[in-house]
C-alpha cells in the first residue's frame, strides 16, 4: 500500500462514525490505533488540556470514534459513563473527559500523558 493511501485510509478511519449499538472498539489497521466511540446523542467539547477550564478547540459530531493515545487526571466531571476525572488525550493538545467515551473501564486504559 502506498504511504498516500495509508494516509488517506488513517484520516478516514479518524474521521470514523460509530454505528447504533457498534462495538466498544474498533482497530484501524492502517494507523494501528483503536477508536473508541463517544456516547449516543452526544455533540462533545475538545479542549485544549483536562479540564474544563481550557478552551474548547472543536465540538465532536455525534456517532464519532476517538483514539486514546494518553489520559491524564483533570478536572472532574460527570457524563453517561459515570464521574470521572481521567481525561482522554485524543490528538496534539486535544482532550475529552473520558465520563463521554465508552472505554469499557472505569479506569486507566492508556499510559499517562506526560
Amino acid at each position: 500500500m502506498s504511504a498516500e493511501r495509508v494516509e488517506e485510509v488513517k484520516e478516514a478511519a479518524e474521521a470514523g462514525v460509530a454505528t447504533a449499538g457498534g462495538a466498544v472498539e474498533t482497530q484501524s489497521a492502517a494507523a494501528g490505533l483503536t477508536y473508541y466511540p463517544i456516547a449516543p446523542g452526544v455533540r462533545l467539547n475538545v479542549r485544549s488540556g483536562p479540564a474544563t477550564s481550557y478552551p474548547i478547540v472543536k465540538v465532536l459530531p455525534e456517532g464519532t470514534r476517538v483514539p486514546i493515545f494518553c489520559q491524564s487526571p483533570g478536572t472532574s466531571v460527570t457524563g453517561p459513563y459515570g464521574t470521572t476525572n481521567i481525561w482522554d488525550n485524543i490528538a496534539d493538545s486535544q482532550f475529552v473527559s473520558d465520563a463521554y467515551v465508552r472505554t469499557g473501564s472505569d479506569g486507566y486504559i492508556a499510559p499517562r500523558c506526560d
